[in-house]
């Protein structure tokens, strides 16, 4: 850990407002930043620095706004940040959150956007709505602090589909290592490679490029009696935007998904929430993952 200054709040869980909290932290002292703040209008945890509960949008989109300026600063010049967020309907209306936000810390805050990924939700909860279709689907945008920034493909790769029973390219298997088989003979005509029947050669041995929608399914924690940040989204995060020991921030902790998957995956961690009783619960499912590691 080469910033002394972050160790006092490094595997912390930090109960409190995130605005004060984040600014108690050493500038360029976290790696990359993974975090799903608190929908707008969604659930009142009770206390008064929580975010979500607004009077308007607009405060909602503001109080935001505070909260990632800091996140900015903390941030390493090559960190990265994982933001998941949700939508709501006001007044018959879909209000398009998540990509206010995006844009806000596009233009007011100066991050970078890499990406908007589909969170498809298999399990998403049933709607009785009739006007309109289910909604089974989040975002989460990654943002880059810089141009260049740390971002391991190669972590979060997925099986070829193009050689496989899942193919759906006219001729499927049967174009596999056969002269002149290219189906794509304009879109291909100048890759020698793939016209000599060599379509191996252009495929990366670990698997292709991790598309942007991810189906993964809602979970839940014994402890909380409501859906929780699914482990395996915030796993593939943090294995394609950090290195082993390197410092992962959440400033709405939560349950602590975060945390733990972080511990568990040889990262340190920096997690706050305002809420005393969810600091509470993210602590005793960290150190349940930490004392299974010790063993």
């Amino acid at each position: 850990m080469k910033n002394p200054r972050i160790e006092p709040f490094v595997d912390q869980i930090i109960h409190g407002d995130s605005r004060l909290e984040l600014s108690k932290l050493p500038e360029g002292s976290v790696d990359m930043i993974v975090t799903s703040p608190p929908y707008f209008g969604q659930r009142d945890y009770g206390d008064d620095a929580q975010i979500g509960i607004e009077k308007s949008v607009e405060d909602y989109l503001d109080n935001l706004a505070a909260i990632f300026t800091e996140c900015y600063r903390v941030l390493k010049k090559e960190g990265t940040l994982w933001l998941n967020l949700g939508d709501k309907f006001l007044n018959g209306q879909l209000c398009g959150l998540p990509w206010r936000v995006a844009i806000r810390l596009q233009d007011q805050i100066n991050f970078i956007l890499r990406s908007d990924i589909i969170w498809h939700k298999p399990n998403a909860m049933p709607s009785s709505v009739k006007n309109r279709p289910t909604t089974d689907h989040e975002y989460i945008f990654l943002f880059a602090k810089s141009a260049k920034y740390y971002y391991d493909a190669d972590a979060i790769r997925q099986a070829h589909v193009t050689f496989s029973e899942k193919s759906r390219m006219k001729g499927g298997r049967n174009h596999f290592g056969k002269a002149n088989s290219t189906p794509e003979k304009g879109k291909n005509g100048g890759n020698s490679n793939l016209h000599d029947a060599r379509w191996d050669q252009a495929f990366h041995p670990k698997g292709r490029n991790r598309r942007t929608v991810w189906e993964i399914s809602l979970s839940k924690c014994r402890e909380a009696h409501f859906a929780v940040f699914p482990e395996k989204l915030v796993e593939r995060c943090i294995l394609a935007g950090s290195k082993e020991g390197d410092i992962v921030l959440d400033p709405f902790l939560g349950s602590g998904t975060t945390a733990l998957v972080a511990s568990r995956l040889g990262r340190h961690f920096v997690g706050i929430d305002c809420s005393e009783k969810y600091c509470a619960m993210a602590k005793v499912r960290t150190e349940n993952v930490q004392k299974v590691l010790s063993l």
